[in-house]
């Protein structure tokens, strides 16, 4: 009998392998959809943040976080203008 070798997987380390559950395509139903209840409450211009938990556990609310900005920004020196 001839010995056959079993080939060695390529090093994954550090690399999830899991079943890739996505399908090739998706068909949603789209008459389903509701409009996003929270977009009216978000000011034009404004840039949305997330926050790792421990500074959300600290800063509770977005004018608690802009008060520290605002503080932090008036300690930077201020960058001259190009026209």
């Amino acid at each position: 009998m001839k010995k056959t070798s079993i080939s060695k997987p390529p090093n994954l380390e550090g690399i999830v392998t899991e079943p890739d559950d996505m399908l090739a395509e998706y068909d949603f139903d789209y008459r389903k959809a509701r409009p996003n209840r929270y977009a009216a409450q978000i000011e034009s211009g404004s840039v949305l943040v997330v926050l790792e938990p421990d500074i959300a556990q600290i800063f509770k609310t977005s004018e608690a976080v802009n008060q520290v900005l605002r503080a932090l920004i008036t300690t930077m020196p201020s960058v001259p203008q190009h026209s």
